[in-house]
């Protein structure tokens, strides 16, 4: 099921993420959403990419993406897109980033591909069939303790001004885990837990293109994906906690401590 989907999802990410390759090697403009929240002329491009490819394939279908309007054509398929996820580190010169493209059948995602073109790796997932990286099929890690985890996290953009800024948290796992990151793509986080670099992820005020293809890698990794309380993930919620599934308690208990 959704072979044809799966298809195009990675190929469009493919053609995303070469353009971008080529913008970051290139003088590009940084604009702002919000007072730290960039948007750059590479983002928008890749984004018209990838929905002109959409757009010719599957017509009807509903587009959700993050620097367009909803695309609705009151279907119950829909692609959700995050044309460059990292935008601060893209426009840095940092290559955290990546291309993010998933899509959505009756309200559940089952298929994602994911393109880091810096760091030449291909994230890709099919409901039922697994997930890969670069043709290889993909696990979560073993670790069971906490505090031998590496886990990552990251900050809404209205951290100057919301005290829901995940601060709180931070410091938490900071003096239980073994160390945690914050490189700046969701997507990215959670597609390394499904790979079992990262052992757990968490993080808040996320949108459905953040997570969509990657937390689909994950549970076809064998780890698990939650909300905060541990109760059922959904990509229109905006938290998410992922984890191997082995220490996914402790981390949900360490949250509502």
């Amino acid at each position: 099921m959704f072979k044809k989907e799966h298809q195009l999802a990675a190929r469009a990410a493919g053609e995303a993420g070469s353009y971008l390759l080529g913008m970051s090697k290139k003088h590009f403009r940084v604009g702002f959403k919000g007072k730290i929240d960039p948007v750059t002329e590479a983002d928008t491009g890749a984004e018209r990419l990838i929905i002109s490819a959409i757009r010719k394939r599957f017509p009807d279908d509903d587009i959700l993406t993050e620097e367009t309007s909803d695309q609705r054509r009151r279907s119950a398929r829909r692609w959700i897109i995050d044309p460059l996820d990292g935008t601060t580190n893209f426009s840095h010169g940092f290559p955290f980033w990546c291309v993010s493209i998933a899509f959505e059948s009756e309200g559940t995602v089952e298929c994602g591909a994911i393109r880091s073109p810096v760091l030449r790796e291909f994230f890709s997932a099919r409901r039922g069939r697994g997930a890969f990286l670069n043709g290889r099929r993909i696990r979560v890690s073993k670790q069971t303790r906490l505090e031998r985890c590496l886990l990552a996290t990251g900050f809404p953009y209205d951290v100057h001004t919301s005290r829901n800024d995940n601060l709180r948290y931070f410091r938490r796992f900071i003096k239980k885990a073994q160390a945690v990151r914050r490189p700046g793509s969701a997507a990215m986080d959670l597609a390394y837990v499904a790979c079992g670099r990262f052992d757990g992820f968490w993080e808040m005020k996320l949108k459905p293109w953040d997570m969509a293809a990657a937390a689909l890698m994950v549970e076809e990794a064998g780890g698990r994906v939650t909300d905060f309380a541990g109760d059922r993930f959904s990509i229109y919620k905006p938290e998410c906690l992922a984890s191997n599934g082995r220490v996914h308690g402790v981390m949900k208990n360490t949250i509502l401590s």
